[in-house]
């Protein structure tokens, strides 16, 4: 077998960097009506090191979140998982794998599961998917993508999902650096903001549950501004109190700034082993020449920092500099951060009932 799976409880999971694959992540969503199942995962080390000697096996923790659709059926998702990155050429095989051999130990009317990989994207590597700009311009249609990670399957079942979950994009910081040497790779508008929120007295500090209020105004304020979909006050409470509180579990800060008690912007930042995530962010349509959210995220760049963190993930962006993409705005503002960019493969299944799958996929791609 490539692929060996013991069960195991979500709260004896291993912290790791990849906050979704966390026994904190397991607890949230178990409040938003998923069913959280915790794995211990052996892969043949052939899979990841073409030299590697195949009966070597390497092992990873695994978080997989069942969700009922109706009341007789649903699907298995791995948010950000498997966390082990296969070679190219046998990410298929792996995904084909691990879906067989998780089978047992999902509910018999599992339609598929769903993987939503944090591994690099294999087109963000090729010269040929990029302008002459320097701009990646996203992998090639779903059916071109589906030929090349099936080719090493035997069943041909992985299949690109209609969208994507998780942030597919993201920004990381190097956090080895010195604060001088991050302020440094900064552009100069951001530098200058963040300077200049200093100079107009804007401060930030780190709140409790008791400022659950405030947050959630400010949250409110972007998410109608920005036309989001709005999460309840309760959701963002539970954020708070199922933190583990300290450095072997996960840690959740919820940042503010203000200016003469007057609240402009918010963040949740978490902190899992040694990465700090940039979780949510909202800011007060008003007082935006005060520049808040820069000084906001410094200070969080700076805590996790002192954390003890070494990378820092700014959470979702535009692919691009494309200026019609809807996160155009918010890609500009995380690059000014000076991290570098990172593409992930998004969002695959693996069917297990065909039938069922294609009318889901199909109400899926109606939404």
């Amino acid at each position: 077998m490539i692929c060996e799976l013991v069960t195991k409880d979500i709260e004896e999971l291993q912290t790791t960097n990849i906050l979704p694959q966390t026994t904190f992540w397991g607890r949230i969503k178990r409040n938003q009506g998923f069913i959280p199942k915790g794995f211990e995962l052996n892969i043949s080390r052939d899979l990841l090191v073409t030299t590697a000697n195949s009966l070597e096996k390497k092992g990873e923790d695994l978080l997989v979140l069942i969700k009922y659709v109706n009341a007789n059926s649903c699907f298995a998702y791995v948010p950000y998982g498997p966390k082990l990155e296969p070679t190219f050429e046998n990410q298929g095989l792996l995904l084909e794998q691990l879906s067989e051999s998780i089978k047992p130990h999902l509910p018999s009317n599992c339609i598929f599961i769903r993987y939503d990989l944090t591994w690099e994207n294999q087109w963000a590597v090729e010269e040929d998917y990029f302008d002459e700009q320097g701009n990646w311009v996203g992998p090639p249609p779903d059916q071109t993508q589906e030929y090349r990670i099936n080719f090493n399957t035997i069943n041909w079942n992985v299949k690109k999902s209609i969208e994507d979950n998780l942030p597919k994009n993201t920004f990381f910081l190097d956090l080895s650096l010195k604060e001088e040497d991050l302020l440094y790779n900064m552009r100069y508008n951001t530098r200058y903001n963040v300077r200049k929120a200093n100079r107009e007295g804007i401060r930030v500090r780190e709140y409790g549950l008791d400022h659950i209020g405030d947050w959630y105004k400010l949250y409110r304020d972007t998410a109608t501004r920005h036309k989001m979909a709005v999460q309840s006050q309760e959701y963002f409470s539970s954020i708070l109190r199922n933190q583990d509180n300290s450095k072997k579990g996960v840690s959740v800060k919820m940042l503010m700034a203000d200016i003469d008690g007057r609240f402009l912007s918010s963040m949740f930042l978490v902190l899992s082993r040694k990465r700090g995530t940039y979780l949510y962010g909202a800011s007060t349509s008003c007082k935006d020449n005060l520049m808040a959210s820069y000084a906001l995220q410094w200070e969080s760049i700076r805590v996790a920092k002192e954390w003890g963190c070494t990378e820092y993930d700014m959470f979702g962006s535009a692919p691009n500099l494309n200026k019609s993409h809807p996160l155009h705005g918010v890609h500009i503002y995380k690059k000014g951060f000076g991290g570098d960019l990172y593409h992930r493969m998004g969002c695959w299944d693996y069917p297990y009932d065909q039938q069922q799958y294609d009318i889901y996929r199909l109400q899926e791609a109606q939404k």
